[in-house]
């Protein structure tokens, strides 16, 4: 997506706002449920499989910041060096309408409104023991280092950007975790888990949040 399409603020059936961009006809989130679908499948099929005390995330696709915001909440005794990529970041004037805050308590309100005016290009602890870096970047450009525990690929989906869905993006991808690290994604798509597998992943078929049959997993051996 380039910075002159617009968005439009949708209501999801869960009661959680996402995004709708009218021209690619996408959602930032699912329809049936932004918070519900981020929870399920970045948060209980992610974050709470690492079993350390220190876990190094990279989320491709940082968005409205939801992932990170329910990241940071559901994080409690572990120190987390979250690392996100956005090209083209959420104007602060639509982040400001949208309801997380409201679904929260007032202190994870103001940790939401934190994690949007930090600098770029910075890491910055946003709350006791999480640790932020934006970084604004093309997914196909940026070098990352062999260091993550855990991925979160929530890119747009890949009947829109298929050029994120790729072998490139994905062996990137594989090459960033540590041995035994997690890839965890909304998508189910055949052709996704196939390529996933070719560059290395062993693959699991894990059942979806509301509206959606299946999703995927990906371990580095």
């Amino acid at each position: 997506m380039d910075d002159k399409k617009k968005v439009e603020i949708k209501t999801s059936r869960d009661g959680s706002h996402t995004l709708y961009v009218a021209e690619l006809d996408e959602h930032y989130h699912s329809v049936h449920g932004a918070v519900n679908e981020a929870l399920h499948v970045f948060i209980d099929a992610g974050l709470n499989q690492v079993n350390k005390s220190q876990v190094n995330i990279l989320e491709f696709g940082f968005g409205t910041g939801l992932n990170a915001l329910l990241t940071a909440i559901h994080s409690t005794n572990k120190e987390v060096h979250y690392h996100t990529m956005e090209k083209y970041p959420v104007e602060l004037d639509i982040v400001e309408k949208l309801n997380y805050s409201g679904l929260f308590e007032e202190k994870y309100a103001m940790l939401y409104k934190e994690l949007h005016q930090t600098e770029w290009e910075k890491e910055q602890e946003v709350k006791q023991g999480f640790f932020i870096t934006k970084m604004q970047c093309d997914f196909k450009d940026v070098e990352l280092k062999p260091c993550y525990d855990l991925i979160y690929f929530d890119a747009f989906a890949p009947d829109v950007q298929p050029k994120l869905w790729t072998r490139e993006i994905f062996n990137k991808a594989f090459e960033a975790l540590v041995p035994g690290g997690i890839i965890t994604t909304y998508c189910a798509k055949g052709v996704v888990r196939r390529t996933m597998q070719e560059v290395g992943f062993k693959m699991e078929r894990l059942p979806g949040p509301p509206g959606k049959r299946e999703m995927l997993r990906g371990v580095k051996p």
